[in-house]
């Protein structure tokens, strides 16, 4: 991270701001890996910030010159309604600003999320990794474990690959 960025918790004035964020970065750094039928009717309907998760103080940001660079946060429900698992949980909605990659945000709020899992019993992480970020998630100790079709509303099928990590 550079000099100037910090890392913080979400509040709920913040989540316009990362529903932009989110829609900017998932259009722009998924379009190598998904053809643009799958990102125009994908993105709009996943690319949003969870109320719940920011409330709960369990979404995270970087910011530079206090910008939003990156976000992400967890939660111990699974996404798309899934049983939850006791001690596992779940990466929610890593972003990053597109001019912003490889720049240390990334790198800081999933160690962020993995630590505030793991402080909170959890003994497992997993995500829903888009084709294009299965090289982040290794970063970070975790493997994929299968590719799978995340359902989303309106019938919209968007392929993933789930990815786990011991924590």
């Amino acid at each position: 991270m550079t000099d100037t960025t910090t890392l913080r918790t979400a509040t709920s004035d913040d989540i316009d701001a990362i529903d932009t964020l989110i829609q900017r970065s998932y259009m722009t750094l998924l379009k190598d890996d998904y053809p643009p039928s799958v990102l125009v009717t994908a993105v709009p309907v996943m690319a949003h910030a969870e109320p719940e998760l920011v409330e709960a103080g369990r979404f995270f940001l970087a910011e530079s010159d206090g910008r939003i660079t990156t976000a992400g946060g967890w939660s111990e429900e699974p996404p798309g309604g899934m049983a939850a698992v006791p001690h596992v949980a779940h990466v929610r909605h890593i972003a990053t600003d597109p001019a912003m990659v490889h720049l240390g945000g990334g790198r800081a709020v999933m160690t962020r999320l993995m630590e505030e899992a793991r402080a909170a019993g959890m003994l497992q992480l997993q995500g829903l990794a888009a084709q294009s970020a299965v090289g982040f998630y290794e970063k970070f100790g975790f493997s994929p474990e299968a590719e799978t079709l995340v359902e989303l509303a309106g019938g919209i099928r968007f392929p993933a690959v789930l990815m786990g990590a011991d924590l």
